[in-house]
């Protein structure tokens, strides 16, 4: 058996970092499912093929909420959480072979830091693109995003717009920026340790002392 590995939310200033594994027995199980990376997928298509392929597929999908992602960088680099991350949802298919996306400029190196957190033997080939080149890490880049698709909205139905939860995203900075303006803190669905949150409380801190001084 091998599986595919990919995630979502690395780069997010609110909401979680979402992993997923899909495993195959061979290449054909993919057959009659219409995997792509999910990025040029609409929400309603990959919910829609994640069913499929959660369905008819074995798979793991581990989430790391916000705050434990800013407990975990006290200890590691991003890197080695995202290593850690997806030796843990290999470990839940174990797999003699998996195929991971690279979370590191050398993509060998990542592959090596993966295969090390493992307990078991499972050659680790970690790409660059991977979820655009190999159908089974597709599969994966698919079912982790929709599940991070499905918690942002929830998100969103506590705390209103949040947007995409990305730094590029207008909606996302105006909802961050004016929660901490309004209530002095990042909200809990924020990354405290981003530097785009840290940044955000520093600009509304100076905001509010500039009301002290007076010209």
């Amino acid at each position: 058996m091998f599986c595919g590995v990919d995630e979502a939310g690395k780069g997010a200033v609110l909401g979680p970092l979402v992993v997923a594994a899909v495993a195959c027995h061979t290449p054909g199980d993919l057959d009659g499912i219409p995997v792509k990376d999910s990025k040029v997928l609409r929400p309603a298509e990959r919910t829609r093929l994640s069913g499929l392929i959660t369905a008819s597929l074995p798979s793991s999908v581990l989430v790391i909420d916000a705050g434990d992602i800013d407990i975990l960088r006290r200890c590691g680099s991003m890197n080695l959480i995202m290593a850690r991350a997806h030796a843990r949802v290999i470990a839940e298919l174990r797999p003699h072979r998996a195929y991971v996306d690279a979370c590191d400029v050398i993509a060998s190196r990542y592959g090596r830091t993966v295969a090390a957190c493992l307990d078991f033997p499972c050659k680790v080939t970690a790409e660059h693109h991977a979820d655009e080149n190999r159908p089974i890490v597709s599969a994966a880049s698919i079912v982790a995003k929709a599940a991070r698709d499905r918690i942002v909205s929830d998100l969103a139905a506590s705390f209103g717009e949040i947007g995409s939860g990305y730094p590029s995203d207008e909606r996302t900075i105006a909802f961050l920026g004016q929660y901490i303006r309004d209530f002095g803190k990042p909200p809990s669905c924020a990354r405290a340790s981003w530097e785009t949150t840290r940044a955000l409380v520093c600009r509304a801190e100076q905001s509010d002392l500039s009301r002290y001084f007076v010209l």
